[in-house]
């Protein structure tokens, strides 16, 4: 499936024109339908699946990303290594390698699963709500980046400490603390307890 940003189409094997789809599910992440993409995100937003990716590099620093500036939703945040929407029918898993390979140019050396939260984050700035039923991993990182620049304006590895200093003065997504709370016991399971996390 080609690569869009959220408000466009792409053609289907038929020759067609799709909408993106997204899985709506219920508060127990059972899938109970499907949205397009920008009609789920409109207020007060349809419960979605989504995944949120962790990637840590070989000294326990994370992976941030600042969003392209062309995204549609929180344009020029920083947020974790990698977000997004599994397709209708796509295992969260497969969406998370499949995203963080699209975005970053990079698989993960290792990838697990690390719980899911739910939670309801409108921003202020777009007027857009994430209303998502969200997957976390958590991974570790060792290839070079090769970032698309339509979906990534830059990338930094973190140490705890530089994050709460990047955090102070830095504009973050409106979900990132809340799907990083829910995934640092993965985390500190990953990078150790002498990485801080």
């Amino acid at each position: 499936m080609p690569i869009t940003p959220a408000t466009a189409t792409h053609s289907s094997s038929n020759g067609t024109v799709d909408a993106i789809l997204l899985e709506l599910v219920d508060e127990n992440g059972v899938t109970i339908g499907t949205a397009e993409k920008l009609a789920a995100h409109q207020p007060p937003g349809q419960l979605h699946r989504a995944f949120s990716v962790f990637l840590f590099d070989e000294q326990g620093r994370l992976l941030l990303q600042q969003r392209a500036l062309g995204k549609y939703h929180s344009p020029g945040v920083w947020s974790n290594t990698c977000c997004g929407h599994p397709y209708p029918g796509e295992a969260p898993f497969a969406a998370a390698a499949r995203r963080t390979y699209e975005e970053l140019g990079v698989s993960p050396s290792l990838l697990g699963e690390a719980g899911t939260v739910r939670y309801n984050h409108p921003d202020p700035a777009s007027g857009l709500v994430e209303q998502e039923y969200n997957h976390l991993f958590v991974g570790l990182v060792q290839s070079p980046l090769r970032p698309d620049p339509e979906e990534v304006g830059t990338t930094a590895f973190v140490s705890p400490a530089e994050l709460a200093e990047r955090h102070a003065k830095d504009t973050f997504s409106a979900w990132f603390m809340t799907v990083l709370d829910a995934a640092r016991p993965a985390v500190r399971e990953l990078t150790g307890t002498s990485a801080g996390w």
